[in-house]
């Protein structure tokens, strides 16, 4: 299952999940069938076929949360230091130019850090940070807007041309058949 957020269930979600599962518990504890349960908590007959079978094997105990799937590899205090690496620009770090790439982050998380992680592992923990993976429209301190309205008006129209008009017998409606 993908979720929107790109790194798993929010500690809110786990817990959320988890009273459902523990309803379900007492439900099926009151001699309720699957399908009753599926119904009433509008969840999948299979996932109350599984919820079943841990409870039989664990109590109720078998279906609390286990928690996070995994730690993440860089804390919050290491995300701040990346951050302020990555304020700095790919310049600072020995790259030619200023962007950023995920190789290239990957990269600086391996030299500052030591820790390694996968490509898509960094962008999903980008994404988190609310970091976007568009490139910000970035106007030039000495740009003239009046050279550039008046390039749009005068100079473009003639580098574009005239449109094309579709009239009738016009070549490309009337393009013989390949063969």
């Amino acid at each position: 299952m993908r979720y929107p957020q790109g790194g798993g269930l929010t500690p809110d979600r786990q817990a959320f999940r988890e009273r459902i599962r523990l309803e379900a518990a007492e439900r099926l504890a009151a001699g309720a069938s699957n399908a009753e349960v599926a119904k009433d908590l509008r969840v999948s007959g299979r996932s109350v076929q599984r919820w079943r079978r841990a409870w039989h094997d664990a109590g109720t105990q078998g279906l609390r949360s286990a928690g996070p799937v995994s730690r993440p590899k860089l804390s919050e205090a290491l995300f701040t230091v990346l951050e302020q690496e990555l304020a700095k620009g790919p310049v600072a770090h020995g790259w030619p130019d200023q962007t950023w790439t995920l190789a290239r982050i990957k990269t600086l998380i391996g030299r500052r850090f030591h820790k390694s992680m996968t490509l898509s592992a960094i962008a999903q923990m980008l994404h988190r940070h609310g970091f976007s993976h568009q490139v910000p429209a970035h106007r030039a301190i000495k740009r003239d807007e009046e050279a550039v309205a008046g390039w749009v008006k005068e100079t473009w129209p003639q580098v574009e041309g005239p449109w094309r008009r579709s009239t009738p017998g016009c070549a490309s409606k009337t393009r013989p058949a390949s063969r």
